[in-house]
């Protein structure tokens, strides 16, 4: 009987099959090594979506966006230090009226460092996301169009000669151009220098395992049509051309490897053993417990994961709460899965930060609830923090203060550099900011 692999080859569906995987990239040793590296692993959360900074390090919960409600409190408790709101619970399970556990004993403010005040660049998210990954402020930068200069992952690759395993970016969707962060358009730079995506959130969904779930065979007949509506969904929404698909390659050791990882994950997906989050009602927490499989099976030197559940701010306050508290909830499991990876454990330095703030002044929608709801455009929106737990980190500092700010969102990525040894390569190349630094430097 002919395998998959079999029909894929002799139907031309090779691009097909390759679209349901990871984007690999090139792997080895592309330069020497430059600077000196003071971790081995690196774990970059980009808590995305839009986290108005009053809600979250501000910890007043309703006080401060809702008229006539005056509940305060911290729905980040396993990132935070400070004590829940005691009702209305809006951010539970079981209706909503039921608070999360806290997986964490400490909160990783206790454990690191939080700066409580950081500048964004960008209020947009593509443009803002990419302020974090670039560690500048990408002027012009649109839509569907990959990052103008070079990304963190690049850095790695072509300066600290990281093998392509060896970097990861976890997205929780396929869709606003988030796959076409793993590398930029830069022609110094670009797809051999890329990290490899991942979206389980396609790859694993019921329509995808519908199709490959099996590793079934396919009739060329009466299952073309649905394999080739596939193939062009994830051809668009991966923004792959046929050119850029030629360019991808990998040492037949990592390819094998990553096969080996996808079909364990699809096996384990049916079982439903996957190490989710205790509570994985969501996109972002059912993204960071894959997100923590690829750390145990690769144990990749450096993985970026998005979350970006609280975009929903823009028409529903209760939901967007409900997402803040749930992406705490997925922090607090990956930082705990660390610690129980014996190669990572002790050894990782977390940093989780959000792309861009929320209004002061709520737009016109109003919720289920009768709360109001914000978009980000004014200069509140470039309120956010940054937080970093890690065995070189001081803990429980706590570095600036409202209103007092301390740094800008181009430090987190230049924070990578520094801990993964290419600082030094990153500066001299010259496309981020000027005054980019490592968040070491400000401490």
């Amino acid at each position: 009987m002919s395998t998959r692999r079999d029909f894929i080859k002799k139907t031309g569906l090779a691009m097909a099959g390759a679209t349901l995987l990871p984007t690999i990239l090139p792997s080895g040793r592309l330069f020497a090594a430059s600077g000196n590296r003071s971790a081995d692993y690196v774990v970059l959360v980009m808590f995305a979506g839009g986290v108005r900074h009053q809600e979250s390090v501000g910890k007043r919960y309703l006080a401060d966006a809702q008229p006539g409600q005056t509940a305060e409190g911290n729905l980040m408790y396993n990132m935070l230090t400070g004590a829940p709101p005691s009702s209305p619970i809006l951010y539970g399970t079981g209706g909503g009226n039921i608070p999360i556990a806290p997986i964490l004993s400490n909160s990783l403010q206790s454990q690191g460092t939080l700066f409580n005040e950081v500048r964004a660049f960008n209020t947009g998210h593509y443009g803002a996301l990419n302020s974090i990954l670039q560690g500048a402020d990408p002027v012009g930068q649109g839509l569907r169009i990959r990052p103008v200069a070079p990304t963190i992952f690049e850095y790695l690759r072509r300066h600290g000669g990281y093998a392509a395993s060896d970097v990861w970016f976890v997205g929780n969707s396929v869709g606003a151009s988030i796959p076409l962060l793993n590398y930029s358009s830069h022609p110094d730079y670009g797809v051999r220098y890329g990290a490899n995506f991942f979206a389980p959130t396609i790859t694993f969904h019921p329509n995808s395992q519908t199709y490959i779930g099996d590793m079934k065979t396919y009739h060329p007949e009466s299952e073309w049509a649905p394999m080739m509506q596939l193939k062009s969904f994830l051809d668009s929404n991966f923004a792959l051309t046929d050119q850029q698909l030629d360019t991808l390659g990998n040492t037949t050791e990592e390819k094998e490897n990553i096969k080996l990882f996808m079909k364990e994950m699809n096996l384990r997906t049916n079982m439903g053993t996957i190490d989710l989050p205790p509570v994985s009602d969501s996109a972002d927490n059912y993204t960071m417990g894959y997100a923590v499989e690829v750390l145990k099976w690769f144990k990749p030197s450096f993985l970026c994961v998005n979350l970006n559940g609280v975009d929903v701010c823009h028409n529903d306050f209760t939901t967007y709460i409900k997402a803040m508290h749930r992406a705490d909830h997925a922090v607090g499991h990956l930082w705990n899965s660390i610690q129980q990876i014996p190669e990572m454990a002790g050894n990782t330095t977390l940093i989780c930060i959000p792309e861009c703030g929320r209004n002061a002044e709520p737009n016109a929608i109003v919720d289920s609830n009768g709360f109001v709801s914000f978009d980000h455009s004014d200069e509140n929106s470039r309120r956010i923090f940054t937080l970093m737990a890690g065995p070189t980190t001081p803990s429980n500092l706590v570095l600036g203060s409202e209103g007092a700010s301390i740094g800008q969102v181009s430090d987190a990525m230049m924070t990578v550099a520094d801990l993964l040894g290419v600082k030094e390569a990153v500066q001299q190349a010259g496309y981020i900011d000027p005054a980019a630094q490592s968040l070491f430097d400000l401490i």
